[in-house]
């Protein structure tokens, strides 16, 4: 029996490929987390810069302890069995009337993990509403990967600007959400978001994925964190959880993990991008 979702939750998931909005913090957790968030920012912003916002729960505690939150964990595990690792994270940061965007793409796509079965976790800090940029999502298209055009478009934020083409936009579902609230979304399902126009930040943690030790890294070895049951497989090199802030060793893991990130995400591209 699922202990966080509901049976319609559980169904919707598989159904339509995602699943929003689901309850995780209140508004008051999620904005003392905004606050200690923005305090590292501000004496680190080193580390909230270009790569270095991928896997910053290796470095930085408040985004460590979302990914380990027993309510987010729970119902990843309803989803997904007992037995979970998190593979990676992502902080995506919108400043108000940024122009920044990311276009229609699936995850699975680029991101060497197989199969495709990790589903991420999308974690509103701030507003995430359609005038500031939530996302949106393509209900019923994770069930076959699609090509994508690598565009490397000056705005938009993705690696490589990768992007399907002829998406009926008619179709689309936005996700808005409020601070604390989650969105989540398989691996395989077409999603994008548009610029923040509003005069907050978007400040979005990502977690990507939540999967089964099962799944393989078919592109370049990497590690993963351990969040419930056991790993039998060790597909995956361990990776610890931060005991303080910027840590020099950590943030030596942290840029370890990204540079193996580089090389998968743009494996086979043209050119890369300090993200």
């Amino acid at each position: 029996m699922p202990t966080v979702l509901t049976e319609a939750q559980i169904e919707s998931y598989h159904r339509d490929g995602f699943l929003a909005p689901v309850d995780i913090f209140t508004e008051d957790e999620a904005a003392a987390l905004r606050a200690e968030l923005e305090a590292a920012e501000a004496k680190w912003p080193e580390a909230f810069e270009g790569s270095a916002r991928n896997n910053a729960h290796l470095n930085i505690m408040c985004l460590d302890r979302i990914v380990h939150e027993p309510r987010l964990v729970q119902a990843m595990q309803d989803l997904l069995g007992p037995d979970l690792l998190n593979y990676g994270t992502v902080l995506f940061i919108k400043e108000p009337h940024d122009p920044g965007f990311v276009s229609w793409h699936q995850d699975g796509k680029y991101m060497g993990l197989e199969p495709h079965v990790g589903i991420t976790a999308w974690v509103a800090l701030s507003p995430a509403t359609k005038e500031s940029g939530c996302m949106a999502m393509i209900p019923g298209s994770h069930h076959e990967i699609k090509d994508h055009e690598d565009t490397y478009g000056e705005t938009n934020i993705l690696t490589r600007g990768q992007e399907v083409q002829d998406v009926d936009e008619s179709k689309a579902v936005a996700t808005e959400l409020r601070p604390g609230q989650a969105s989540f979304h398989s691996a395989r399902v077409i999603h994008a978001s548009q610029p923040n126009n509003s005069d907050d930040r978007r400040i979005g943690f990502v977690i990507q994925p939540y999967m089964p030790p099962s799944v393989e890294q078919v592109i370049v070895p990497t590690g993963a964190q351990l969040v419930s049951g056991e790993d039998p497989h060790g597909n995956f090199y361990r990776l610890d959880r931060p005991k303080r802030d910027m840590d020099p060793a950590d943030v030596k893991m942290r840029d370890k993990v990204n540079k193996e990130w580089a090389d998968i995400l743009y494996h086979g591209a043209k050119m890369r991008r300090d993200y």
